[in-house]
């Protein structure tokens, strides 16, 4: 432990930080429970009327619980990819306030290890693995920590081979699957970047990740139908066809349901946020 972090942790004891971190979060899964319960006695006409956030980036927590109260769930078990330290995504809501059973993966070691000093890794039933995920191990991955067959949801989100990664899944058989898409590729064309093992998004800008319409493309072959996306435009969410029979959730087109995404990530050299797609080159991706 380096000196700063020996500090650090002097400091959280010293004021009591960790027990005020826990009763905000607390707080905010009792709040989300409680907009849950509130949601079950709701129509709404589409997904993002559910929205709401606990440990979600966006709305993605609200959209997750409206969608598994309403299909029937064939294991309470997610997989997550590319939670960087957990402090946002899609499945903790699930796991803290659901109590399912799960599997989350990073490439950082950091991120990792910093979970596992968390109370919710001892209090759940949750598996963190330190690795980074592709095509040739994502299945052998899954199997050696008993993650086969039927299970609720897998999120991906990994800011690069999104597509790829899914489409070379077989293991598994989520009835739920949430994925990132590139906004910015609109949803008129079908693109991905293509494969590369060691794909690293801070060297390419806006060029990453797949279009809505291509990931639409993958989860009809895979037979997965779109029912929407969030509102602030990065994630879309995909249900089995089979389980969307005497629901009233509905199949959506990516013209219907796209968003454009409100937020904006990527920097100039001067550090300054790029609003616009003028750094974005078609030619970076290939048509699927």
């Amino acid at each position: 432990m380096t000196f700063y972090e020996r500090l650090k942790k002097k400091t959280q004891s010293f004021f009591g930080l960790d027990k005020i971190n826990e009763k905000v979060n607390n707080l905010k899964i009792l709040n989300g429970k409680s907009l849950a319960l509130n949601h079950t006695n709701q129509t709404f006409s589409n997904i993002n009327d559910y929205e709401f956030k606990v440990f979600s980036q966006f709305g993605e927590d609200g959209i997750i619980q409206f969608l598994i109260n309403n299909i029937n769930i064939s294991k309470k078990k997610f997989v997550e990819f590319g939670v960087e330290n957990f402090d946002e995504a899609n499945t903790r809501f699930l796991l803290e306030n659901n109590c399912w059973t799960g599997l989350i993966i990073d490439s950082s070691k950091k991120y990792i290890d910093y979970i596992k000093k968390q109370n919710y890794y001892w209090k759940y039933n949750l598996k963190v693995i330190n690795k980074f995920v592709s095509k040739e191990n994502i299945n052998s991955i899954l199997k050696e920590n008993n993650f086969v067959g039927d299970i609720g949801i897998l999120s991906i989100d990994i800011d690069g081979n999104d597509y790829w990664i899914w489409d070379s899944i077989e293991i598994i058989n989520p009835d739920i699957v949430i994925i990132e898409y590139n906004a910015r590729l609109g949803y008129e064309l079908s693109l991905t970047i293509p494969y590369e093992m060691n794909f690293d998004r801070r060297n390419k800008n806006n060029s990453y990740g797949a279009s809505l319409t291509a990931l639409n493309k993958l989860a009809e072959k895979k037979n997965y139908k779109l029912v929407g996306t969030n509102l602030n435009g990065n994630n879309a969410f995909f249900v089995k066809s089979e389980k969307l029979k005497d629901t009233k959730i509905k199949h959506q087109e990516p013209k219907t349901c796209f968003h454009v995404n409100s937020f904006s990530e990527n920097r100039n050299k001067s550090g300054e946020i790029i609003k616009e797609s003028d750094d974005l080159d078609i030619s970076d991706f290939i048509k699927i």
